[in-house]
């Protein structure tokens, strides 16, 4: 089960401090400038939010992470995430519209494989799928592992190939051609957590 957050918003529609991401998102998806972050607890949160200082935080430090969470999310972009039951395990995965949640793509099912796995095909997956429609979007990943492989073009799973895995090694292979064949002007960003609430594909089951 998910661990209870809070979110503190500094900048967007309504500033203050809400109990869930979805009233969080109401405040700040599409405003320009947006600041809000996740706190783990209420006091963190309302230390924050009055511009106070935690007991072990420093005003310094407070100010420093507030400036930190200006970054913004590029809502016209798309996200990928997967659904992993068993790592290894059974693997799943999608593309959303960052800014609607709409379901772009998306891979069934597939016997056994790992998350890393699933998060590099889902990328390599997205990057297809803007070539072909002609799109420079950013695609936000929350795996820096699998952004890895892809800019370097090489999986480095350790999953073993052998008859219960040859499928997802298939894909694998396949997906690592694509990405030596293959030019893009697309930005590949992680996605953080820890300021944005979960992923817009993230499939729910923490």
């Amino acid at each position: 089960m998910a661990k209870k957050k809070f979110y503190v918003v500094w900048k967007g529609r309504k500033p203050g401090i809400y109990k869930t991401w979805a009233e969080c998102e109401a405040q700040v998806k599409g405003y320009t400038g947006a600041r809000f972050k996740s706190f783990p607890s209420k006091e963190e949160a309302d230390s924050a939010f009055t511009g106070g200082s935690s007991p072990n935080t420093s005003k310094s430090k407070v100010k420093t992470s507030t400036q930190e969470i200006s970054e913004e999310v590029d809502w016209d972009s798309i996200s990928v995430d997967v659904g992993c039951r068993g790592n290894p395990g059974i693997v799943e995965y999608k593309g959303v519209d960052t800014k609607t949640g709409e379901i772009l793509f998306a891979h069934d099912e597939i016997h056994i494989g790992t998350n890393n796995m699933g998060e590099f095909l889902a990328i390599v997956h997205g990057l297809a799928y803007l070539k072909e429609k002609g799109s420079s979007k950013t695609i936000y990943s929350d795996s820096i592992t699998a952004i890895k492989w892809v800019k370097q073009k090489k999986a480095k799973s350790t999953l073993e190939r052998n008859e219960k895995t040859a499928y997802i090694w298939s894909l694998m292979d396949r997906a690592e051609k694509w990405l030596q064949a293959n030019r893009y002007n697309n930005k590949i960003a992680k996605w953080h957590t820890e300021k944005w609430g979960e992923i817009k594909a993230d499939y729910g089951r923490k």
